[in-house]
């Protein structure tokens, strides 16, 4: 397929990984697979980028692909009211199936904003996300908490999706009678889901001394009839008139559960789930 629901699209590819954008809107990636393999991103041909109005800019005109070494730069327009550009810097790596994409957020306007980087993956559904929880003290007597969850209005704490484990939370995704959203601070730096014998990851910086949103989060996952979402956050800061701030990640393709941060245990329930 060359285009994307009638939007033109290029091709990022080696022989581990085959990557889609939009061609001309966004900075949007539509696609990505193990070679050979289908399209793991969920495809919402009307889904758009979460403040009202700011987050929700369009952006489907006036892109701007730039080659780098290894990859490639996308660069949207500047948002009208808010004078933000979007970049996604991406690049292939040569050796297995994994890219690094850094964000960027650039502030072309004329007065500093408030704000945290945000970078959504949206997945298709029926696959599990795996999110990793802290275990054990954070202090000598363990007297103080060691993680704190920040759930939307309307996730529903019986949703029988949600699969809350003392060392791993784990989110079926399937459609549901509501959506579900939950938030943390997560030590770790990586998120994962397992989806028909692939195990996409995600990783990304952690800093314990940073001020996040919403509570604190650095990570937020997000279920609803279409999509499942796997979001990373940098810290919350004040971008001044012709600065960048920038959050990068990390994904990687696995064709297997093999991994050293997948307990033997949790790979069981994946593989059978």
């Amino acid at each position: 397929m060359n285009d994307f629901y009638g939007l033109p699209v290029g091709i990022l590819e080696n022989k581990f990984t085959r990557l889609e954008y939009l061609s001309t809107a966004g900075p949007r990636i539509v696609r990505l697979a193990l070679q050979g393999r289908p399209n793991l991103l969920a495809e919402l041909p009307e889904a758009a980028p979460e403040s009202m109005p700011g987050s929700y800019a369009p952006d489907n005109d006036g892109l701007q692909v730039t080659q780098v070494p290894g990859g490639l730069r996308l660069t949207g327009q500047p948002e009208p009211d808010s004078g933000i550009v979007k970049k996604i810097e991406i690049r292939l790596a040569p050796d297995r199936a994994a890219l690094t994409l850094q964000h960027e957020l650039c502030n072309s306007g004329l007065r500093p904003l408030d704000l945290a980087p945000w970078a959504l993956t949206m997945l298709r559904l029926g696959g599990t996300a795996i999110l990793p929880q802290p275990v054990g003290n954070v202090d000598a007597d363990g007297l103080l908490n060691n993680r704190i969850l920040a759930l939307w209005p309307y996730t529903q704490i019986r949703d029988p999706r949600l699969i809350l484990g003392d060392d791993f939370i784990l989110i079926h995704a399937t459609a549901g009678p509501q959506h579900a959203k939950i938030g943390y601070y997560n030590p770790f730096g990586w998120l994962a889901y397992w989806l028909e014998g692939v195990l996409f990851c995600k990783t990304f910086d952690v800093s314990a001394s940073a001020t996040f949103p919403d509570s604190g989060c650095n990570a937020e996952i997000y279920c609803d009839n279409n999509v499942i979402e796997l979001e990373t956050l940098g810290p919350l800061g004040r971008l001044a008139p012709g600065k960048s701030v920038f959050h990068t990640e990390t994904w990687e393709l696995f064709d297997s559960l093999e991994q050293p941060f997948i307990p033997s245990a949790l790979r069981e329930r994946l593989a059978n789930s």
